[in-house]
Parts: C-alpha cells; sequence; structure tokens
C-alpha cells in the first residue's frame, strides 16, 4: 500500500464532533454504507495511513486522508477536475493579457472556478487538467515533484537509432543537462519522423528544446499523457470530468509526495 503523510491535528476515534467513515464514503459516491462496513471489517481502509477497525470510526473530511486499497479518495465533493484536449492556438492562461484565445472557453460551462495545472505553449496541444483543487494543483505543478509526461513529436528529417538513444543518454542544453525517461521512435516518411518522449522534467519548452537540439526541430507536439491520466480518444477542444478511477490515481499520485517543499524560482512546465 501507498504510505501516505498523517494531517496534525486530524480527528481521533474519541471526537464526538466528527462524522462517522461510512456516512462520509458513501457520500463521496465509494460505497454504501453497508458496503463500507465491511470494507472496515476486511481492513481495506485507511486514515491517516492507519488501518481503520472499528465500525464507529468518526473523521474530519476536511482534514483526514482517506484511502480504500491503497487508492486516495476525495473527501469533498465540492472539487472538481476535468481533462481538457487543449488545441493549439490556445494560451494556457484563464485570462490573456494580450487578447490570444485562452482557456475561459473551456471552463464557462461549469459552475466552479477552475484553474488549469501547469502549462502547454499556444502550439502545443494535448492533456491538461483543469481543477479548483488548489492542493493538488500545487503539488502537481510543482518542479520538484517530476510527475511524469509523454510527448508525441512529429519532427522534420529521419530520426535514426542514434539519436533516440542520444535522447536517453543526455544532451547539453544551455540552461544544463537533460535525458528523456523514455524515447522511441514511431515513425519515419517523407522526411519527417513521429517520435515519442517520456520526461518528468518542467523546464520550459523541454521538449522542443531537446528535439532541435538533436538536429529535429518541431513541427507537431501534443501531450499524451500526464501521470496515470491519458488522453485516450478526446477530441482536440473538447473536455470531461475524469472517473473515479482516474480521480483516485492522480490523487494518490499526489499525496506520495504532498511534503514537497517550496522552491525558489518555481515554475511550471510549458512545452
Amino acid at each position: 500500500m501507498t504510505d501516505f503523510p498523517t494531517r496534525e491535528g486530524s480527528s481521533s476515534p474519541e471526537l464526538p464532533d466528527g462524522v462517522r467513515l461510512q456516512k462520509v464514503l458513501a457520500a463521496a459516491g465509494v460505497a454504501s454504507r453497508r458496503v463500507v462496513e465491511n470494507y472496515i471489517t476486511e481492513g481495506r481502509i485507511r486514515v491517516n495511513g492507519e488501518v481503520v477497525t472499528e465500525q464507529g470510526r468518526r473523521i474530519d473530511p476536511e482534514h483526514d486522508l482517506v484511502d480504500v486499497d491503497g487508492t486516495a479518495i476525495q473527501l469533498d465533493v465540492s472539487k472538481r477536475y476535468v481533462m481538457l484536449n487543449k488545441p493549439t492556438g490556445v494560451v494556457s492562461s484563464m485570462k490573456d493579457e494580450s487578447g490570444r484565445p485562452d482557456l475561459r472557453r473551456f471552463t464557462e460551462d461549469y459552475e466552479e472556478r477552475l484553474y488549469n495545472v501547469g502549462r502547454l505553449d499556444a502550439e502545443t496541444s494535448g492533456l491538461l487538467i483543469l481543477t479548483n483543487d488548489g492542493d493538488l494543483a500545487h503539488v502537481l505543478a510543482h518542479p520538484s515533484f517530476g510527475v511524469t509526461k509523454v510527448y508525441i513529436a512529429k519532427v522534420e528529417g529521419e530520426v535514426t537509432a542514434q539519436t533516440i538513444s542520444k535522447l536517453t543518454k543526455g544532451i547539453e542544453l544551455e540552461d544544463g543537462p537533460i535525458s528523456a525517461d523514455k524515447a522511441r521512435l514511431l515513425d519515419t516518411s517523407r522526411g519527417a519522423s513521429l517520435v515519442e518522449l517520456t520526461l518528468h522534467s518542467g523546464r520550459n519548452r523541454i521538449v522542443r528544446r531537446m528535439l532541435a537540439a538533436v538536429g529535429h526541430p518541431v513541427t507537431e507536439l501534443v501531450r499524451r499523457q500526464f501521470g496515470p491520466l491519458h488522453l485516450g480518444a478526446l477530441p482536440a477542444g473538447k473536455s470531461r470530468e475524469l472517473s473515479k478511477i482516474e480521480l483516485g490515481a492522480l490523487l494518490t499520485l499526489s499525496r506520495q509526495d504532498s511534503g514537497v517543499a517550496e522552491a525558489p524560482g518555481e515554475q511550471q512546465e510549458n512545452e
């Protein structure tokens, strides 16, 4: 199971002003109260990293962290999580001072005030998360967190196996060395190639700069994956709410390192 952090000042079983765990998890859509009772009996639920054994356990939904079978549960039903396939020509901002197309068109139908997690530059399309969960957004966008992202790039020229090897072994850029976690050639035809890169770096326009450095400038770029989330068949310019499974995976990832310290010069990724 994943080791989640313990929240200071969280409720204990003795506190009378907490809410019964069965009621909280039923409200969160995990299962009915009777099924949750069975989960407790089977030792499948943890609160702040400790297995719950008593049926009458009360918790503070605003502070306690709960997971079922090692998957984090969002107890705050007011939080919303949306996956957007950002099209090219749209800047990753809720209000662009230069008047360029921004993300507001994709959030205006939601009652909550949503913000983007990280950035994609205007000419890059693909997976972008929109949410009103500030804690999760901070952790996932923090450069020290190192969330894995997968990109597909169409580049000029025919990429060789030697070039793919160079991308994973590391190259030197003006702001220091960088290497892809994974790289593979998907296709080569008519003087162009498709390359898949997996990175955890949050450095500015890193995918474009890496491929330009090995002699293959990017002509098209799309982000297909962000952490456990996959873009799938979602069309460009369309959005959808995360499924319970996707949300659980994302929350579990974010809680694994929710103690990341603030770093000077923090920046969000902008590929």
